[in-house]
């Protein structure tokens, strides 16, 4: 198991222990509704919500042929799933690198923060930004289109 499915089997295993007791205690309604909140805060913190990662040198390589940038992320962020949510089905477009899944893209993040894996960090024509505002990062993906 990798550390992206660390928090969304963890949570998914609590909402089974919370429901099953829930049952127990003869409340069947309350067990499934907590349930279905365990999972859907699983699902969302898990790697699926997200577009598929490539490698950080096929990122660097497609954003210099395409000028699109490059989003390194790691699953459990909350400041990713921000930066994904707002961007909505135009996140598809960028490249996404998962930092926990890459070591030349924790390398890169690192290189670009002062050597702190912060993300999300956008690379835009070669320059990092760090945890910068999705309205931003949407303006430089329609300049891309």
């Amino acid at each position: 198991m990798t550390r992206a499915w660390i928090l969304p089997v963890l949570l998914v295993l609590c909402g089974s222990v919370v429901a099953a007791w829930q049952m127990f205690n003869g409340a069947p309604g309350s067990a499934a509704g907590l349930l279905l909140v365990f999972v859907l805060l699983a699902g969302v913190n898990s790697p699926l919500v997200f577009p598929r990662s490539i490698s950080a040198a096929e990122a660097q390589r497609r954003s210099a042929v395409d000028g699109r940038p490059v989003v390194y992320w790691r699953p459990g962020c909350t400041y990713c799933l921000r930066l994904r949510i707002r961007l909505g089905r135009g996140a598809r477009r960028l490249h996404w690198v998962d930092i926990w899944r890459d070591p030349a893209g924790a390398a890169a993040v690192r290189a670009a923060n002062d050597g702190n894996e912060t993300v999300p960090t956008v690379v835009v024509a070669g320059r990092p930004h760090t945890n910068p505002d999705p309205a931003w990062v949407q303006e430089q993906l329609s300049r891309h289109a």
